[in-house]
């Protein structure tokens, strides 16, 4: 048996190398010869294993939906966790504000105080954005026939917006306070430290001439200061954002993307700052009890 095996094995060997050359020539050729026949070949096992390959992804489709749903609800559930959390925090503010309403009301007719009235204001659309890399500015449809001036300020119900600098009959130019021009005396109202907002063309203005001992945190807000007669004390402003290669930045309040409709208001020294959280246009009289400072 081993004396017939041997001379088998070569043969098979031989035979075998034979038959795989003859095999790939003909591979080749056939795949020169006509190509549109593997083509059409390969199309018909690809039709033949999509539904296939759909049948079987969709268990681990629908397992990722509910790893996907399962992830949602816990980020649904932490939010409402801190929304709960923010609404107490809020009443509890709610209520202090309340409080200091009614003892500033309080001292205001113990001393038989008067706050100075503000003058009339007029709401305007924007009508031009001019806001680019070198300037920022809005263009608004009032004029001086509406009794509008130069040096008036342009505020929202978020805050405020800039200055009036351009006047025409039936329009006004504003400058915003990220312009590279504006300059604006603000405090810092946690800490009462005074500084100067100037602009820069950027979307968050930086503050200047600030006191060298002032500690700043992200988040503390920033009001005018009232300083230099030019805007009332108190005006809303922004947030300070942070420090930026060494110089400290402040986020404004207002959207400048959102930016329809402005007030423009002729503000006296040391006025009281308008109630930001109504829309109201027209004449005005004294502010409601309560929404100036305290004397």
């Amino acid at each position: 048996m081993v004396r017939i095996a041997v001379p088998l094995r070569g043969a098979a060997h031989r035979f075998a190398l034979g038959f795989l050359i003859v095999t790939a020539f003909g591979l080749m050729f056939l795949g020169k010869a006509d190509n549109q026949f593997v083509e059409r070949l390969r199309t018909a096992v690809t039709d033949v294993a999509t539904p296939i390959l759909e049948v079987a992804a969709e268990p681990i489709s629908a397992v990722n939906r509910a790893i996907d749903h399962v992830r949602a609800l816990a980020a649904l559930h932490q939010e409402n966790a801190r929304l709960r959390e923010e609404v107490e925090r809020l009443r509890g503010w709610h209520a202090a504000a309340l409080r200091l309403e009614t003892e500033n009301r309080s001292f205001r007719d113990m001393l038989n105080y008067r706050g100075p009235e503000r003058n009339a204001f007029v709401s305007a659309r924007v009508v031009a954005d001019g806001r680019g890399p070198f300037v920022k500015s809005l263009l608004v449809n009032i004029g001086t026939r509406d009794g509008i001036e130069k040096g008036h300020a342009a505020v929202t119900q978020l805050g405020l917006v800039g200055r009036v600098t351009e006047v025409g009959e039936r329009s006004a130019r504003i400058l915003m306070m990220t312009d590279l021009n504006s300059r604006i005396p603000v405090l810092i109202e946690e800490t009462r430290a005074r500084a100067i907002l100037a602009g820069d063309n950027t979307e968050r203005p930086q503050l200047v001439f600030l006191p060298d001992a002032t500690r700043l945190k992200p988040g503390q807000r920033v009001v005018t200061s009232g300083h230099g007669g030019g805007l009332p004390h108190g005006l809303p402003v922004g947030v300070v954002s942070g420090v930026e290669k060494g110089i400290p930045r402040v986020r404004p309040f207002v959207d400048w993307g959102r930016l329809e409709y402005v007030e423009i208001i002729d503000y006296d020294v040391d006025n009281v700052p308008p109630n930001l959280s109504t829309g109201r246009s027209g004449k005005s009289g004294a502010p409601p009890p309560g929404a100036g400072s305290a004397p």
